[in-house]
């Protein structure tokens, strides 16, 4: 029998009360951000890839970092990598940049609906891409095409699922930026958040299965991993040790909600690899060389059998969450700035002027060639028809690639359409 509604509360008892999460700084806010911990780099112990997970989970909780203050490469992550290498990942994240800066004009131009910026977290997917085999299947979310760029993946085909023109192999069916390319193992983006997780797992137990040699990396926002897609991922992914790295890219914002609805203010989001028993890594986001040798290390992991890796990669999204989106309306305009970790192609520029291996001439250089290369790539793209031009695909190719063989419901569907748009004189119901 249900309880009677009580007309008085107690008087001998405290009143509840629901705590809401809050941002530190909002609009017009002066920011400070010495109250984050960042560790030395160079402090955090690397356990062998065999290692079991319940022997490291102090990793969850601090921050793995290779770039000290000085520019200087430090400590039990330092990868080693060569100044070829180095320079490999710079200038990928510079090309990076540089395809975001013409794709987000391109947008502001009203060329395109739709473009979201990797600003202040080119690291995270361009060092990634480095440390994994070019076999091993993404699965990206919506802020990783530094994977298909690492790849060398062609920027006019990029361009041109952007646009939306006549050369879009998507055939206009995705909104801009929601690539995909299974010759580039980067599997298609969906912009429902996180479903991409249940697949990679999925894809990773088959490979297991199968006794392929190939792994899978995923990667979703902090604000995601509220969503029950992450979870029951990372719950098939501990039963069976599925070999795939699990990254969530911690970039303080979702959207217009900041981390701390997500669960930041409790703990931290490797944290979560702890309850379910799996191998949990924090890393500096804004650190290349913290981000290859994380991503390497969770990469052999899976590779012997060892299981699946959480990676947190403690980052900040120096930009809007997309061209649609306007954070001075939530947050304090001087947070980008004030970012304690830095820019991440600063932080590799530095590193490599200093033991002697670039200089500012030579990058001067490089940022001018990687915006030509981009300035090329988009004209070539044009030349197929931007968004804002209409229809470039024909109209009754909208029913293709949903079956492989379109059922007849849909077959008379198509052509009540076609009959429909043909007898308005419509142009665009001719091919």
């Amino acid at each position: 029998m249900a309880e009677e509604p009580r007309d008085e509360l107690p008087t001998n008892l405290p009143r509840l009360s629901l705590h809401v999460p809050e941002p530190k700084f909002r609009p017009g806010d002066a920011v400070d951000f010495t109250a984050v911990d960042i560790p030395p780099a160079g402090a955090a112990r690397r356990p062998d890839t065999a290692a079991l997970a319940a022997d490291f989970p102090d990793l969850a909780y601090t921050l793995v970092r290779v770039l000290d203050d000085d520019h200087q490469a430090v400590g039990p992550w330092n990868p080693r990598l060569s100044p070829d290498v180095l320079r490999r990942i710079l200038r990928n994240m510079v090309r990076l940049r540089a395809f975001d800066d013409r794709m987000f004009r391109a947008q502001r131009q009203g060329k395109t609906s739709f473009y979201m910026k990797a600003l202040g977290e080119e690291a995270v997917a361009v060092a990634a891409a480095h440390a994994l085999d070019y076999e091993d299947m993404c699965f990206p979310s919506y802020r990783q095409q530094g994977l298909l760029i690492v790849r060398d993946w062609p920027l006019v085909d990029m361009m041109n699922q952007i646009y939306s023109n006549t050369a879009d192999r998507l055939q206009g069916k995705q909104l801009p930026i929601m690539y995909s390319a299974r010759e580039a193992g980067f599997f298609s983006i969906s912009g429902n958040l996180t479903t991409q997780y249940p697949q990679a797992v999925g894809w990773a137990m088959a490979s297991a299965a199968k006794g392929d040699t190939r792994i899978a990396a995923v990667w979703c926002g902090e604000g995601s991993t509220a969503e029950g897609d992450f979870h029951n991922a990372c719950t098939f992914a501990a039963v069976y040790r599925a070999p795939v790295v699990m990254n969530v890219v911690n970039n303080q914002w979702a959207i217009s909600s900041f981390s701390g609805f997500a669960g930041a203010e409790s703990t931290t989001f490797a944290a979560r690899a702890v309850g379910y028993g799996i191998a949990g890594l924090r890393v500096d986001g804004n650190d290349a060389l913290a981000v290859y040798a994380a991503t390497q290390w969770a990469a052999e992991r899976a590779r012997t059998n060892q299981g699946p890796t959480l990676i947190e990669h403690f980052t900040y999204r120096a930009e809007g969450h997309s061209t649609s989106d306007d954070p001075s309306q939530y947050r304090s305009a001087g947070e980008p700035t004030a970012w304690p970790l830095g820019d991440p192609i600063c932080r590799l520029k530095d590193h490599l002027v200093t033991i002697g291996e670039w200089d500012e001439e030579r990058h001067a250089a490089q940022d001018k060639e990687c915006a030509e290369e981009v300035r090329a790539a988009q004209k070539a793209a044009e030349a197929n028809g931007i968004l804002g031009h209409g229809l470039h695909q024909p109209l009754d190719s909208l029913f293709d690639g949903v079956f492989e063989e379109m059922p007849w419901h849909l077959r008379e569907q198509r052509a009540q359409m076609m009959a429909e748009e043909a007898a308005s004189g419509r142009p665009w119901a001719r091919k």
